[in-house]
């Protein structure tokens, strides 16, 4: 099989490709390699997957419409035919849309709509878009303990930033292009993706240079948070049933929540944190910042039923594994675990 995986020096894009050049496939990675956290992680990830002779990298600008077409053009070097057409690029992160929100516009907005011009012509057998959590938008109350999980169904036209309203409209357009055009498109809403190589701008990576640092972290809400962690492999186990279509009925379009199912207080990571480092959090709280959502919380039961869809990793095991690859990353001292 052949993809077109863009966002392919990302977290998840990176990963994804990863497992798919592992098991034989041709990938062709697209990215602008944008300076919205450090390039060089970007690149490490690239020269990981350079490795696999079946992977082409094209450094690419999606919201520039030739660029995007010259992707998906047979005459071109990448060839097109794609069999699958992963979109994982975007402009990310809740806090950076409130002060930058062009650029959400473009990479959100603008290129999304540049590549499902080129599935309309290039017809490959499935689109699948990287949408979020985010749009859920904000929930009053935990409750119960635990909350009310978010479900496919629920409404979703009340988005807490600018950037999970461009998430939402990029999934309206997807809707629209597999009903004009006869796409099969897939919506995976991710929940707080976490795990080796991750964003430099996510809560793990900086608690965790923070807390080696003996710095205080920052708890917003005073800590008063629960997220729906779910780590890196189970995505990409997500991805990869909806790449080789699973749960398909043709063209059209369909919403797949991709999370643990299982809301953890944002303590309850600190704590992980704090026993795979072997050092203590000094926590700084914080009032609510603008933008941000007390809770997620996944209904994965339709992600169950079609896809099979099954998260495996515990979060102590999951930062275990983010704070071993921290270390050989970064090359600071290894910690002397604390007993659990």
């Amino acid at each position: 099989m052949k993809h077109l995986i863009t966002g392919a020096a990302g977290f998840i894009g990176a990963a994804l490709s990863e497992r798919l050049l592992s098991r034989g496939d041709e990938v062709v990675g697209a990215d602008n390699i944008n300076d919205y956290y450090d390039p060089a992680l970007k690149h490490a990830r690239l020269e990981r997957l350079a490795a696999y002779p079946a992977f082409r990298f094209e450094r690419s600008e999606l919201a520039d419409p030739h660029a995007t077409a010259e992707l998906f053009d047979p005459a071109k070097g990448c060839g097109g035919n794609y069999d699958t057409v992963v979109h994982l690029a975007a402009q990310a992160g809740v806090r950076y849309s409130i002060d930058e929100p062009h650029a959400y516009a473009d990479s959100n907005l603008t290129a999304w709509l540049n590549v499902l011009q080129g599935c309309r012509h290039g017809q490959p057998e499935r689109v699948v878009y990287a949408s979020s959590s985010s749009v859920y938008g904000s929930r009053d109350t935990i409750g119960a303990g635990a909350g009310e999980p978010f479900a496919e169904t629920d409404c979703v036209t009340r988005p807490a930033s600018f950037y999970a309203a461009t998430k939402m409209a990029g999934e309206l357009m997807a809707h629209s292009y597999a009903d004009l055009f006869g796409l099969d498109v897939a919506a995976t809403r991710f929940f707080t993706v976490y795990g080796p190589w991750g964003r430099p701008d996510m809560a793990l990576l900086k608690f965790t240079q923070a807390i080696h640092a003996g710095e205080p972290i920052p708890l917003f809400n005073a800590g008063k948070m629960h997220r729906d962690f779910t780590y890196i492999d189970d995505i990409v186990d997500g991805l990869e049933k909806l790449v080789d279509g699973v749960g398909s009925q043709g063209p059209g379009f369909r919403e797949y929540n991709l999370g643990n199912g299982d809301p953890m207080p944002l303590g309850d990571l600190v704590s992980a944190i704090e026993k795979a480092l072997g050092k203590p959090a000094k926590r700084n709280l914080l009032p609510m910042q603008a933008g941000d959502v007390p809770y997620t919380y996944a209904d994965i039961s339709k992600a169950r039923r079609e896809l099979g869809f099954e998260p495996k990793t515990l979060l102590d095991d999951g930062v275990a594994r983010f704070v071993d690859w921290w270390l050989g990353y970064t090359g600071v001292s290894a910690p002397q675990r604390r007993a659990a």
